[in-house]
C-alpha cells in the first residue's frame, strides 16, 4: 500500500532532480495520484494531497513559462513610445 509520506518524498525527488524535466516530474505524479486514488479510494485524504501535489508541480511550470515568457514587439515598441496611437488604453 502506498504511504502518502512516499508521495510526497518522491514528487520532492523528482522535482530537485536536474535531468528530469517538469514535465515527466508532472506525467510520474499524475501516475502516482492515480495509483494512490485506486488504492486508498477516490475521497481519502491521501488521494487529495497526491492530485495537490500535481496541482502544485503545474502551477511550478505555469510560473516558471511566465517567468521566461518574453515582450512582443508592440509590447517593445509602447516601452519606448508610450504616446504612439497604437500604445493608448481607453476606458470605456
Amino acid at each position: 500500500m502506498t504511504d502518502i509520506s512516499n508521495v510526497v518524498q518522491a514528487a520532492i525527488n523528482s522535482a530537485e532532480n536536474p535531468t528530469q524535466t517538469l514535465e515527466e516530474t508532472i506525467f510520474e505524479a499524475v501516475a502516482e495520484a492515480r495509483q494512490t486514488c485506486d488504492i486508498s479510494g477516490s475521497n481519502s485524504a491521501n488521494c487529495a494531497v497526491a492530485w495537490d501535489i500535481v496541482e502544485e508541480l503545474q502551477a511550478k511550470k505555469s510560473h516558471k513559462q511566465q517567468a521566461t515568457k518574453g515582450k512582443s514587439s508592440l509590447e517593445s515598441y509602447c516601452d519606448r513610445h508610450p504616446e504612439a496611437v497604437e500604445c493608448l488604453i481607453y476606458d470605456v
